[in-house]
């Protein structure tokens, strides 16, 4: 872009969801699609290279005309190297994801975006340059409402991946093909989950992943492959299970090891609760006790032949992992770098939690990617709820979710990779930057009116009514005569089933006696 254009269309513009050129910040400088809104859009002038035009309807045009930059070489004649570029944008739905698309003679864009994945955080729609994007009733969503939590105006939306590159749990995702940026032009969150050297591997962590993001494979062979079951072969087999840390290799490698499996939790997200032997399966041949990473196996038998060495891949699911580190808290070996997309600080708002009823309720439970709440099973924890802040992403679902208002997420640095120098470089960063303060700059849609202050007016006291003491008197001796006759069953019935009248005439004889 040279330096005139950048001039005539600086960064701070006040109408830039109206502007096409390149210079402008609303996230969407690659884009061809504008809006015009009511008002007259202002013009961007080309440079010498012809960098872009629009022509406001002052001009007669109706269409959004571009002039394309002249190829190095090629010979510039007024009239000539101008195209109309016609933009079209569609919706599809396919299962449980919106397919939004932005086509162009030179370029089609897509948003895909599955709904069961998303969990309404909201992040999308508080960075959106445009207010493309609406919250939908979170809370409802939350306790059973099957709806998507973000819904988008295509009309608005400029298909500039920010929602994309930013979305915590990666329920949007963005595919560009023809002549865009390179994705390389727009930063995202820097995280990773990288399984270093010390890893065995183990069973814990594809155990205790509450995406499934963790996939463990095993290469060594099976002890049945290397030494075959012998049947009558006696001897002795223990298992010291303060040792034992549930890794899960001896169940791999041979079936008289069976592992009892747990629902992970806040409190432990170890996956496994007991580690048994079925000794009718059991050659006792040594091997296990070989391999056991923590020589918590004690056989006594004959070995047939040396122990495998434990070897294998653990993958992890990119596009899954939350990054909520249950993988690193369960691993025994160190063996899990880990780097979240946010940091910061998860509270609870006391005040607010008078009515919280977390069993009833489960809002926040349902919503978060990283399974931290829970209820308190100790009788002398009087909190009513409680969190794992070290599981925590910091994605501030739970804080959409919770209709009390009884949760708080601040957050205090957001790891992402490096924001290059782009015309949208600005909005990215203000994005990025509103993450942690909760403010967003922007295009402002405020509607200012000039309201009247009212005066405060003066209290007028109100006198009581004059009381009759005698008349009070007369009247209170008969409602104390009538009540008991009112709690009477009979009388009731007849105020239901008979004509007023009826029921008077019973009243008053009711009275009587």
């Amino acid at each position: 872009m040279s330096e005139k254009h950048s001039e005539e269309c600086p960064e701070e513009c006040p109408e830039q969801e109206t502007h096409v050129c390149g210079g402008c910040c609303c996230g969407a400088g690659e884009n061809e699609k504008p809006e015009t809104g009511e008002k007259d859009a202002e013009r961007c002038e080309s440079d010498e290279s012809g960098s872009g035009k629009f022509e406001s309807e002052e001009s007669g045009s109706e269409e959004f005309e571009f002039e394309e930059p002249v190829e190095a070489g090629a010979e510039e004649v007024e009239g000539e190297n101008q195209e109309k570029i016609t933009v079209t944008t569609s919706m599809d739905l396919q299962g449980t994801h919106f397919l939004y698309t932005q086509a162009t003679e030179k370029s089609l864009k897509t948003l895909d975006y599955d709904y069961k994945r998303c969990n309404g955080c909201g992040i999308c729609v508080e960075i959106c340059p445009t207010k493309a994007l609406e919250l939908g009733p979170i809370h409802e969503i939350a306790t059973g409402l099957d709806a998507p939590p973000v819904m988008m105006d295509l009309d608005k939306c400029t298909f500039c991946r920010m929602c994309a590159n930013l979305c915590p749990v990666h329920a949007i995702s963005f595919e560009a093909v023809g002549e865009v940026p390179d994705e390389n032009q727009y930063p995202k969150y820097d995280t990773y989950v990288h399984i270093n050297e010390k890893c065995l591997p183990c069973l814990l962590c594809e155990g205790a992943c509450p995406q499934d993001a963790i996939e463990v494979e095993f290469t060594f062979p099976k002890k049945e492959e290397i030494a075959p079951f012998k049947e009558g072969v006696k001897g002795e087999i223990e298992i010291d299970t303060e040792k034992c840390n549930f890794c899960g290799i001896c169940a791999r490698f041979c079936d008289a090891f069976l592992l009892l499996e747990r629902e992970p939790t806040p409190e432990n997200p170890v996956p496994f609760e007991q580690l048994l032997v079925d000794e009718d399966k059991c050659d006792y041949c040594v091997l296990c006790q070989d391999i056991c990473p923590e020589e918590a196996i004690k056989v006594k038998g004959e070995r047939p032949c040396e122990a495998p060495k434990v070897e294998g891949n653990v993958k992890v699911d990119e596009l899954k992992c939350t990054q909520c580190a249950r993988c690193q808290a369960v691993c025994p070996y160190e063996a899990v770098d880990l780097q979240k997309p946010m940091e910061g600080e998860l509270s609870l708002i006391d005040v607010n939690l008078k009515e919280c009823d977390p069993q009833g309720c489960r809002g926040c439970f349902n919503v978060c990617p990283s399974n931290l709440w829970y209820v308190p099973t100790d009788p002398e924890d009087p909190r009513k709820i409680a969190f794992a802040e070290d599981y925590c992403t910091y994605c501030g679902a739970c804080v959409k979710a919770c209709h009390l208002g009884a949760i708080k997420v601040e957050r205090s640095d957001v790891h992402h990779t490096e924001i290059p120098d782009t015309p949208w470089a600005t909005q990215w960063r203000d994005a990025i930057e509103s993450l942690k303060t909760g403010v967003r700059k922007g295009v402002d849609h405020a509607v200012f009116r000039e309201t009247e202050t009212l005066k405060a007016q003066k209290f007028m006291g109100i006198e009581p009514p004059c009381t009759d003491e005698e008349t009070l008197a007369v009247v209170q001796a008969k409602i104390d005569s009538l009540m008991p006759v009112l709690k009477s069953a009979r009388v009731r019935k007849l105020w239901e089933t008979d004509s007023s009248e009826k029921t008077t005439e019973a009243v008053k004889k009711k009275m009587e006696s």
